[in-house]
């Protein structure tokens, strides 16, 4: 080797300066809280995995495409480590894939697979002008309901009759009609109630038949907010009601709502939660989904549904 090559300056690596180092160890964290947030919210059923999988097929940087494929079996129910292990064999995934780096052949096959064991809703023919919004606690059934009562009075939203007190700012006869159990009884034993359920094992809740029937003879479309038990009912009652389940963007989401209301003590809100991951769980029965981000865009959509049933 000659001295002019022994002479020749070799490069040395730089360190990258103390600033990007702290910015891509924040952008690092912000990624595994997002995935970590995205977990939740499959184990929770806030979002179907088939939407997770579009996520990842339309940007595989996004969270959902970083996502790797282990992690996002076991978030679903009942997927332990053996379970998902028999899974990736079955689906020829390799283990170490992100949802993002799947081949057209492993995301159809992934699909395929989550379609036959936990299918996504699907409009049935033939609704009424019958709708019932239901959805977890805190999700915002009532905020949207006031704005669709407000901005469209020719849809009836129905007010339903409660044991619970009233919250504040709210209105008996408009937001809710406040009775005692005496009245509550009254009214089981005259039929003067389409549905009833009590809710978080505490407070009665039900919906008054009479205006409900009077609209629908003059033709107009009524909405009704309600929860799961009286969604239930309304479905066996008239097959043709078209149910339609409000969901919030995230599961932290919807513990922040309920948080920051502030109407309920930490052992209600723990109860709370609890039957909203039942409530979660059973939104495969409604044949439409509604994300309530924004109360507006909520709002317009259930509108567009009552206008699409009334056809």
């Amino acid at each position: 080797m000659s001295d002019t090559a022994d002479d020749a300056p070799r490069a040395t690596a730089t360190r990258p300066p103390e600033v990007d180092r702290a910015a891509a160890s924040r952008r690092a964290v912000a990624a595994r809280r997002a995935r970590a947030s995205l977990k939740r919210d499959l184990a929770t059923r806030v979002v179907t995995p088939q939407e997770v999988l579009r996520r990842a097929a339309a940007d595989p940087a996004s969270p959902a495409g970083t996502l790797r494929v282990p992690d996002f079996l076991t978030s679903l129910p009942a997927i332990g480590e053996g379970k998902r292990d028999r899974i990736l064999t079955e689906l020829g995934i390799s283990p170490v894939k992100r949802l993002g780096g799947l081949g057209t052949r492993q995301r159809s096959a992934l699909e395929a697979w989550l379609d036959r064991r936990m299918p996504e809703p699907r409009p049935r023919p033939g609704r009424s002008r019958l709708l019932v919004l239901a959805g977890p606690t805190a999700v915002g059934k009532g905020t949207v309901s006031a704005k669709i009562r407000e901005e469209h009075p020719e849809i009836l939203v129905s007010v339903s009759a409660t044991t619970r007190p009233p919250r504040p700012g709210e209105i008996d006869g408009v937001h809710y009609y406040f009775v005692d159990d005496a009245e509550f009884d009254r009214m089981l034993a005259e039929d003067e109630l389409l549905e009833h359920a009590v809710v978080h094992n505490k407070y009665r809740y039900g919906t008054p038949r009479g205006p409900i029937e009077a609209a629908l003879a003059e033709g107009r479309t009524v909405l009704l907010e309600i929860d799961l038990q009286g969604a239930r009912q309304v479905r066996a009652a008239d097959p043709r009601a078209s149910l339609v389940f409000l969901l919030p963007p995230s599961w932290d989401e919807l513990v922040q709502r309920l948080v920051g209301r502030g109407t309920e003590d930490a052992e209600e809100r723990a109860r709370r939660l609890r039957t909203a991951r039942v409530e979660l769980a059973a939104q495969g029965e409604f044949d439409f989904h509604v994300v309530n981000e924004d109360v507006a865009t909520a709002a317009r959509q259930v509108v567009d549904l009552t206008q699409a049933s009334a056809r």
